[in-house]
């Protein structure tokens, strides 16, 4: 993210309606290159499209008049989160019974059954998650980046402001501690 838009995140936390529409053209691709990463890793016969995600997330980003954006870390971070969340919510609904929850979607084309449990998993990911906030609040940024957008540990290094071995400490110990909590949780 250039300078130009570093100032376009101060002129939106001061309420300059313009500011937003300016902003949107600077981190766009990068965030569709952001979201096209994670929705790569989901199911098949997702619907949610990379555009559509970021949409959603700029929205969320953008209607939200309490939220500031200090720098490009803090911004990307942001929209990790939004992203995170947009994929929650889309899991939960389709695993909610009035949504047909528990049912397996069929490919008359093909004859074949999607992969289950990416829903499943998705939430066991998110509720561990939200546990290691809780007791890594660092890790558990790391792994909303690396997880949810698809970022490499140099990308994490540079919008966290960290060292890349840091990084990969934080990543091997969150994919651990989660692994152990996601665990127990399954017993």
């Amino acid at each position: 993210m250039s300078g130009d838009a570093t100032i376009l995140l101060g002129a939106i936390e001061n309420g300059d309606p313009k500011a937003a529409d300016q902003l949107l053209p600077l981190v766009y691709q990068e965030l569709r290159q952001l979201a096209a990463s994670r929705m790569a890793r989901e199911a098949a016969g997702q619907t949610l499209q990379p555009t559509a995600l970021v949409h959603e997330a700029w929205l969320r980003l953008v209607d939200n008049e309490s939220q500031t954006f200090q720098n490009r870390a803090h911004f990307f971070g942001a929209a990790a989160e939004a992203m995170r969340r947009i994929l929650i919510e889309r899991a939960r609904r389709r695993q909610a019974v009035r949504h047909g929850g528990g049912q397996q979607r069929v490919e008359f084309e093909h004859l074949e059954l999607p992969f289950q449990g990416d829903d499943d998993q998705l939430l066991a990911v998110d509720d561990a998650l939200e546990q290691l906030a809780v007791a890594h609040p660092a890790e558990a940024q790391v792994v909303k980046l690396r997880y949810f957008i698809g970022l490499t540990h140099e990308e994490v290094a540079d919008a966290l402001g960290l060292s890349v071995r840091t990084v990969k400490s934080y990543w091997a110990h969150a994919r651990a501690w989660m692994f152990q909590a996601i665990t127990q949780a399954a017993r």
